[in-house]
């Protein structure tokens, strides 16, 4: 009788099919990362007087408004 040799052939495999499997992951969620950091920029260019008149008026309207609401914090629990 011959004494059963053990096989890890179905472990390596197994492994490395998980290893690939990890890696494509990481791959595809890194360009997907880079995607959405390049859709997420915000364009440079020249500022028009247009522009510059918008944010002029839009800070005259941060400035000018009432933000005092009447309350309290040290009362709220």
């Amino acid at each position: 009788m011959e004494p059963e040799k053990k096989s890890n052939g179905a472990l390596v495999g197994l492994i490395v099919i998980v290893v690939i499997l990890i890696l494509g992951g990481i791959y595809i969620w890194q360009s997907k990362v880079k995607n959405t950091l390049e859709q997420n920029k915000i364009p440079s260019g020249p500022v028009t007087p247009a522009d510059t008149n918008a944010l002029n008026a839009l800070d005259k309207t941060i400035n000018a408004t009432d933000t005092n609401v009447g309350v309290d914090v040290k009362t709220i629990k």
